[in-house]
């Protein structure tokens, strides 16, 4: 019987109360033996995170003014849990250290220490091992995970039975420093783990019930998606779906290990499955998702295809400028290049006027404040009308398609339209399919 890896957000291990909750998970299943914990979250909508915390005190610190007051907040919200779970841990040690080097050390030093005082604190509870990231996760010297070297120190820490706690986010690097992941990175250690362990399954923790085929901010009640497959949870991440930290897909998914999305707070629920390939689904597409602040640069110049090397010109003047454009729609004598609108800001008018020049283009028109809306579904390839559904929605809603880009793996429909129709165009899609 194969162990299972779980992955427990901020929201999960607030306080004593959610860590009880976590507790009566693991303690359900005896194949829940691979424990990654977040910093406790936010208790409230008033509340600051733990880590955002000791970023505070970090900054103040290093500024030489004192941050024992923001300290003093840190430790009383953990000796808080300590007292409420009435278990036998003195922390004391650990906030002196901590408190002597958060002016001194990184960054991601200071950000690092409540997972890793909130393992501690975890692994007391549960009576299970607590592994240090920093002798057991390890990164290259250009910040890339040292795969082989992770792995195999993984497998020898947690080689015995038992329950092992080990707190996410961060490692160390070649120089024996502390370094994080970005925000969110529990989740990449989750799938290390699991990776490294060779687990049946990856449970991801959270405090919703799984994922949602449209923004529940947008659709009224959208319905839950059972399962996904990674390449359609990625198109849906890049869009901005965010429940799962896009960078903890790779190492589970290379192994086959599926993920399981799931609520701390509702545990009977089913979650979502994010597997390798979906067997059946009802409708043909899983999902929408979509973005705001993106503009669109169209550049026209007739016999544009006979041109040998013009779109590698066009976006080299991007590549120049440091802005990454984000998709390529084109026609015959046109070119659309997609880019985010903050990315820009700074270069719009050197770029305009380089793409002039350089290129000697017939017309160039900057078309901004466009949303883009994903339609996101591998069964849109053996389902035909699912185009004619999407543009027929819009038609009646009278929302006017600025561009249109669609994957040669036909797995997505990305549409532009202006940012003011970019609720109602969701809305009108969502209710297309879902009757």
């Amino acid at each position: 019987m194969k162990p299972l890896a779980c992955k427990f957000g901020g929201s999960s291990v607030a306080d004593a109360k959610q860590i009880l909750k976590v507790k009566k998970i693991i303690e359900s299943d005896e194949r829940r033996r691979y424990i990654v914990v977040s910093a406790p979250g936010k208790r409230n909508d008033d509340d600051k995170k733990v880590t955002d915390l000791l970023y505070l005190a970090h900054e103040t610190a290093k500024t030489g003014l004192d941050a024992s007051e923001v300290l003093g907040l840190i430790q009383k919200r953990y000796q808080d849990i300590v007292s409420e779970l009435n278990i036998e841990l003195d922390l004391t040690p650990h906030f002196n250290e901590i408190s002597k080097n958060i002016g001194q050390e990184s960054k991601d030093y200071a950000a690092s220490r409540g997972e890793y005082l909130n393992g501690i604190l975890i692994a007391e509870t549960l009576a299970a091992t607590f592994i240090n990231p920093a002798e057991t996760i390890f990164f290259k010297e250009e910040g890339r995970l040292n795969e082989e070297k992770t792995y195999e120190a993984l497998t020898k820490a947690m080689s015995t039975e038992g329950r092992y706690v080990i707190p996410g986010f961060f490692g160390i690097d070649q120089n024996d420093h502390i370094k994080t992941f970005s925000r969110g990175g529990s989740d990449i250690t989750g799938a290390i783990v699991a990776r490294a362990m060779e687990v049946s399954s990856y449970e991801n923790w959270t405090d919703v019930n799984g994922l949602l085929m449209a923004d529940p901010r947008i659709v009224d009640n959208p319905l839950p998606i059972e399962e996904v497959s990674y390449t359609e949870l990625r198109e849906l991440s890049y869009m901005g779906a965010q429940v799962l930290h896009d960078e903890a897909i790779f190492p589970v998914r290379e192994m086959g290990i599926p993920v399981h999305i799931r609520n701390t707070n509702a545990p009977e629920q089913k979650g979502t499955q994010i597997v390798s390939k979906v067997k059946h689904r009802a409708t043909p597409i899983v999902g929408l998702a979509g973005k705001k602040d993106f503009e669109a640069f169209t550049l026209q110049k007739t016999l544009m295809n006979k041109e040998v090397g013009f779109g590698r010109r066009a976006l080299e003047i991007f590549e120049r400028h440091q802005v990454n454009f984000e998709h390529l729609p084109s026609g015959i004598d046109s070119l659309t290049i997609i880019v985010n609108s903050h990315d820009i800001e700074e270069h719009r008018e050197s770029i305009t006027q380089e793409i002039k020049q350089n290129l000697r283009v017939d017309e160039l028109n900057i078309f901004r404040g466009i949303a883009l809306v994903a339609v996101v579904g591998a069964g849109m390839a053996y389902h035909p009308g699912v185009a004619a559904t999407v543009f027929t929605a819009l038609s009646n809603e009278g929302i006017n398609v600025r561009l249109i880009d669609q994957g040669a793996m036909e797995l997505n429909i990305i549409l532009g339209v202006e940012e003011k129709d970019f609720k109602k165009a969701i809305r009108s899609i969502y209710s297309a399919f879902i009757k």
